[in-house]
């Protein structure tokens, strides 16, 4: 019988609970559409860029108050990384949140920065005639 005090279980023992990855990629999601890198974000709220790949990944959930800092760094409202979140708010079917941008997940991946980083050591016109036979594969 429960002593009385709550304890916040996964659903799976071991992986993230699905809040905390939900507001980790919402981070992550608006730090990239605001043109903010990892780097620039952590050093403007005193952490490490690791400790910051480990709240956008879930690895790490993040405090009311480091939740906050975010929100002044990137001038978004704290409400903002819960936006979309099953059961916030007052949304009706009528107002469901758009789905999130594949495109931007992606790139806020480790496979999406490695792929990244590795482009952009490339020379500009092998760099365009890569990204063609990309776009020709997803065709």
């Amino acid at each position: 019988m429960p002593t009385g005090s709550f304890e916040a279980v996964s659903p799976l023992q071991g992986e993230p609970h699905p809040a905390d990855q939900h507001v980790g990629r919402q981070i992550a999601l608006v730090r990239i559409q605001s043109d903010i890198s990892q780097a620039t974000l952590a050093r403007s709220i005193g952490i490490s860029t690791q400790q910051l790949q480990k709240y956008e990944n879930a690895r790490n959930r993040v405090s009311a108050s480091m939740l906050y800092e975010i929100s002044r760094a990137l001038k978004v409202p704290v409400s903002r990384f819960f936006q979309g979140l099953p059961g916030h708010g007052a949304a009706s079917a009528e107002t469901a949140p758009l789905p999130a941008d594949e495109r931007i997940h992606f790139m806020a991946s480790a496979e999406g920065r490695r792929l990244i980083a590795g482009l952009v050591q490339l020379r500009p016109r092998l760099r365009a005639r890569i990204s063609d036979l990309i776009a020709e594969l997803g065709e």
